[in-house]
């Protein structure tokens, strides 16, 4: 983790892939204050209760178990399987959402080829709406198209 001028935490992923994650000013403030002096780069940011990392399945615990407590204030998150993986999605999600380039996005999911983004945009459908909004309507009139005399004997003539 690095928490001055380019302030960023490094985890490990899937596939034993070590990806960097940047850190906004606002958390790497709040990570400072929480590790204090320690700059103890070998020990986990958030330790397991033995003070190892934590493994794959006590991080799917801890975000069932913030699920289950959010759930009592918003009844629908109950109902959804939220994962690691929903809310790495979800963050790539808002970052299209909100502009950022997909080769940016790549980058930051830690994805070897940008193609595999493109898993992400296949299937959304706010963005389908929003090109949708963008296509004016044809000013063509509705019904069947009667074609004038001219443009049969031309096509006649083919």
């Amino acid at each position: 983790m690095a928490l001055g001028t380019g302030a960023h935490v490094r985890c490990m992923g899937k596939g034993r892939k070590e990806r960097a994650t940047p850190l906004r000013r606002e958390t790497a403030k709040l990570l400072a204050t929480w590790i204090g002096n320690d700059e103890d780069e070998s020990r986990p940011l958030f330790p397991s209760i033995r003070g190892e990392r934590l493994s794959r399945d006590a991080l799917e615990h801890l975000v069932r178990k913030h699920c289950l407590t959010a759930s009592r204030a918003c009844p629908s998150l109950g109902t959804k399987r939220v994962t690691p993986h929903t809310l790495r999605h979800s963050t790539a999600m808002e970052l299209l959402h909100h502009g950022v380039d997909q080769t940016v996005i790549a980058l930051w999911l830690g994805h070897e080829n940008v193609e595999t983004t493109q898993i992400y945009i296949h299937a959304d459908m706010r963005m389908k709406e929003k090109a949708l909004a963008r296509v004016a309507a044809p000013a063509t009139p509705p019904g069947r198209f009667r074609p004038d005399d001219n443009l049969l004997v031309f096509l006649e003539g083919l």
